[in-house]
């Protein structure tokens, strides 16, 4: 039953926080404009060689994601709870990571979805105000290894935020094979 009425209710809270994300808007020269949002995604798929408990672990957890991916991060795992990894801890902050990034749901050892902005490389779109977001999905493939798919979206129709998506085109597939080889 519990099952059932959380298979019923997600499709549901994922309307309401797409709808919400779509009405975002961007500060650009003081002037508030609408972003129209793309449907392009990035997905990215690896069968990694891990329980998927051990993956939820190091996708949730501070001591997980230090397995693979940053050199430091802050992660609360309650929806509005911080999601921030540090690529460089001796930049000036603001510049370390994925500083100001949250937790927007989560279902355990299944699905976690975390809002993500964009690299120091492209400081216009990283201080414009708004955010992407990434959906990791976890399915047991074998009581030891788990498929791992990652979905960036929320891209915004603007060809600035185009190099954004392309640069993270390239880096998702290099976090997921750092994901696979922390699982050897």
């Amino acid at each position: 039953m519990v099952k059932s009425l959380i298979g019923l209710l997600i499709p549901v809270f994922l309307f309401i926080f797409i709808s919400d994300i779509h009405s975002q808007t961007a500060d650009n020269s003081n002037d508030r404009q609408l972003m129209k949002i793309t449907d392009k995604q990035i997905i990215k798929t690896q069968i990694v060689n891990c329980s998927t408990d051990k993956v939820w672990s190091k996708w949730t957890t501070h001591e997980g994601l230090l397995t693979f991916f940053g050199e430091d991060n802050k992660i609360e795992l309650i929806p509005g709870g911080s999601f921030e990894i540090y690529f460089s801890k001796d930049a000036p902050a603001g510049l370390r990571g994925s500083e100001g990034c949250k937790v927007l749901s989560f279902l355990p050892n299944q699905m976690f979805t975390f809002s993500w902005n964009a690299p120091p490389k492209y400081m216009e779109e990283r201080n414009s105000g708004y955010y992407t977001w990434v959906v990791v999905n976890l399915k047991s493939a074998s009581p030891n290894q788990t498929e791992v798919v990652l979905t960036h979206l929320g891209w915004p129709e603007d060809k600035n935020w185009d190099l954004v998506y392309e640069y993270f085109d390239a880096a998702w597939g290099k976090v997921m094979e750092w994901l696979k080889d922390s699982c050897k």
